[in-house]
């Protein structure tokens, strides 16, 4: 990871980010448990909420699963500021794998050979994702190269695209299909999840010269990027529910994940440039790895409700069909073509 750094980021920095992204899905991925250990609990007592009760809101355990949450939250958040988001938001993936272990430890949900298979997955592609991460050079590490970037004809025309495309998706085919088709909401979400990953990128720059002693929040692109974070974040959250509240959640997850990461890594490309300094072996590896990711997160999806294990694959060493006799050691196969070769030489 030497090849990291760059001027205006460090290797300090990109391991930092690291740091915080790996841990901030062990906060997410632990708070799903802790959310539904408590919703068990409260199940036995009062009104589920999946049948519109509200009792979670009192209970103690729910608030700490909460608080994992948002803290896990925080610290994607603060790891924007540091690493590349074509590194942090590939990780975010390893909190379903988190949450997977966990649920199979804590809540005794069965982990079959398949979602174990996807759990490794998950490791290697993310392992190879960060070995290949790209460095940050020539991208916007200051507000002053940010406001350049943010000027640049290309990303202003990737923003209209975008805005212009989900205001379509949102007024015209969300009312017509969105209750029947999934790929509605979750373009949405996807579309406008990208601009509020560049939004929180951007503030955390903002944060981190601010911490520096500089004054940005005198600077009016400070609050244009916090106001641009709250309206594409409620946005963002205001379609994921309904695609929740509307279609299977194991199927939302792997496409969800999908759309949302490559619509990032495209946003990110275009914006900070991250793609530039990668040579082709590392592009290769890093497609591969995030490949090898979203095949690990369909299977964990996919078949997790399946009873699949090592005594259901076909065995190599089967017993032979009855009235089949073992053929000795010096027994010849004859091929088809043999046997009809044999057949002609006796017609004649």
């Amino acid at each position: 990871m030497s090849g990291f750094a760059a001027p205006g980021l460090t290797n300090r920095d990109v391991y930092i980010g690291l740091s915080l992204a790996i841990s901030s899905t062990i906060f997410i991925g632990t708070s799903s448990i802790v959310k539904k250990k408590a919703l068990i609990k409260i199940s036995t007592y009062a009104k589920r909420a999946g049948d519109g009760g509200h009792a979670y809101l009192g209970e103690p355990l729910w608030w700490g699963g909460f608080g994992l949450l948002a803290f896990g939250e925080i610290l994607n958040f603060v790891a924007y500021a540091f690493a590349p988001a074509l590194l942090v938001t590939p990780l975010g993936a390893l909190s379903v794998l988190v949450t997977a272990v966990l649920s199979a430890i804590f809540l005794k949900e069965h982990l079959n050979l398949l979602c174990k298979i996807g759990c490794i997955q998950c490791v290697f592609g993310s392992t190879v994702m960060v070995l290949h991460a790209p460095k940050e050079e020539g991208t916007a590490n200051t507000m002053v190269e940010l406001s350049e970037r943010l000027a640049d004809p290309v990303f202003v025309m990737y923003c209209l695209a975008v805005i212009g495309f989900s205001l379509v998706l949102i007024f015209i085919y969300s009312p017509k299909y969105g209750q029947t088709n999934i790929l509605v909401y979750i373009t949405i979400c996807a579309l406008i999840g990208s601009l509020s990953v560049l939004a929180c990128k951007g503030f955390g720059i903002a944060m981190k010269e601010f911490f520096a002693g500089k004054p940005t929040f005198s600077q009016p692109l400070t609050y244009f990027l916090i106001f641009s974070l709250v309206v594409c974040i409620s946005v963002n959250m205001h379609y994921l529910n309904k695609a929740l509240d509307t279609f299977n959640a194991a199927v939302i997850s792997p496409i969800y994940y999908v759309f949302f990461t490559t619509c990032v890594v495209a946003a990110s490309a275009i914006l900070y440039q991250e793609w530039g300094s990668m040579d082709a072996v590392s592009v290769i590896a890093t497609l591969a790895g995030f490949g090898t990711i979203v095949a690990g997160i369909f299977l964990l999806h996919a078949f997790r409700d399946k009873n699949i294990s090592l005594s259901d694959l076909p065995s190599l060493n089967r017993d032979p069909p009855p009235g089949y006799a073992h053929a000795s050691p010096n027994h010849v196969h004859l091929t088809s073509r043999d046997v009809e070769s044999q057949s002609e030489s006796e017609e004649i």
